[in-house]
């Protein structure tokens, strides 16, 4: 005989026809995790201050999260709280400071207040932290490097976009194909061709030739942009210059970009920071390594310019490219060797450069 349970008896041992959604699932996980977390640090109630308030750092508890019942003190950010981070500066990552937010208990409420001790409690405990230096220290040059290589990159990108309008206008102007390598003058001797014979094309002609303008104006600006880098980074007096295939605007990228290189204890923490170090997925008896996608993209970028570079024109980079091919790497894994190598020296130049720099200071 079969035996037909309750509909109370379903829902107090919660039966497995009972469904959930994934909303009341994902809830519940949030509050095991914040009550897991809430044992080891609480910043909402109320702050419990140590005996010397002036002890930035001492304050956190030594254990690790989830270790036990100990609570985190929050010391004071104040301006009477001494601190070396507080003198220099330091630039905290938002991503820093989000998981911060993230391992404390109230995670999903956020404002001023708590943003400012997250982001503190980040930069607390990191020591390699790009840091903020006075724009009238002789640090300042790398902050003048990143204005102008940053300003000079949006001018060519308007340029970009103002070149790609014009491609189209001249498509449908006019009916022979426009080839993809189109400069200023070239579209000028096009423009004086055309000959439209309805509104529409006439209004098209003036937009075109409107554009024409713009993109020679935005080719002036960007000479001149770059005539300013290169006083900036001759007057910086950097040796980065001296790596082949890095110019002016390389190495006022490179300089904009890293900023104060002490905070990087070794080349190979730089070529992480790069993006140019391989990343270990190793398991058992299997060594392998993958490509690293994380990093400075833009740094990124500027290494793979130079690598490029030096495989193709070169002698001792082009003769380190065919010896890794040799070895039966492909061209890609090739080129990320050299990539590395490039790291590895561009360190070394900003490093002399540092302490050449320290050196007539002091």
């Amino acid at each position: 005989m079969a035996v037909v349970a309750s509909a109370k008896e379903v829902a107090r041992h919660g039966g497995s026809d009972r469904r959930r959604s994934p909303q009341g699932d994902e809830r519940r996980r949030g509050d095991r995790r914040a009550r897991r977390v809430g044992r080891a640090g609480d910043l909402r109630g109320q702050p419990e201050r140590t005996a010397d308030s002036g002890a930035v750092g001492k304050a956190l508890p030594e254990t690790p999260l989830g270790c036990g019942g100990r609570r985190w003190h929050r010391a004071s950010f104040g301006p009477e709280a001494p601190s070396r981070r507080r003198a220099s500066g330091g630039r905290s990552p938002p991503k820093l400071s989000s998981r911060v937010r993230v391992l404390s208990t109230g995670n999903a409420r956020k404002n001023d207040a708590l943003d400012a001790t997250f982001t503190a409690l980040a930069a607390l405990r990191n020591d390699r932290l790009a840091s903020v230096q006075p724009e009238d220290s002789p640090e300042g040059h790398a902050e003048i490097l990143r204005l102008l290589t940053e300003r000079r990159e949006d001018l060519v990108c308007e340029r970009t976009r103002a070149l790609n309008r014009l491609h189209v206008l001249l498509r449908d102007l006019l009916s022979d194909p426009v080839g993809k390598q189109l400069s200023t003058n070239v579209a000028a001797k096009l423009l004086r061709r055309a000959r439209p014979q309805h509104p529409a094309a006439r209004v098209r002609r003036r937009l075109a030739s409107e554009v024409v303008r713009d993109v020679r104006a935005l080719d002036r600006r960007i000479a001149e942009l770059e005539e300013r880098i290169g006083v900036e980074v001759e007057a910086s007096d950097s040796t980065l210059t001296e790596i082949f295939g890095v110019g002016p605007i390389l190495a006022a990228k490179i300089v904009g970009i890293v900023g104060d290189v002490s905070r990087f204890p070794s080349k190979a923490h730089f070529a992480s920071y790069a993006g140019v170090a391989p990343i270990e997925a190793s398991s058992g008896e299997v060594v392998r390594h993958r490509l690293s996608l994380s990093g400075n993209r833009n740094l990124n970028q500027v290494m793979h310019i130079i690598a490029v570079c030096q495989a193709r024109s070169d002698p001792r980079g082009g003769a380190y490219h065919r010896k890794k091919l040799a070895e039966g790497k492909s061209r890609r894994e090739a080129l990320r060797c050299l990539k590395r190598r490039v790291s590895d020296v561009v360190f070394k130049a900003l490093v002399a450069d540092s302490r050449r720099a320290s050196l007539a200071v002091a």
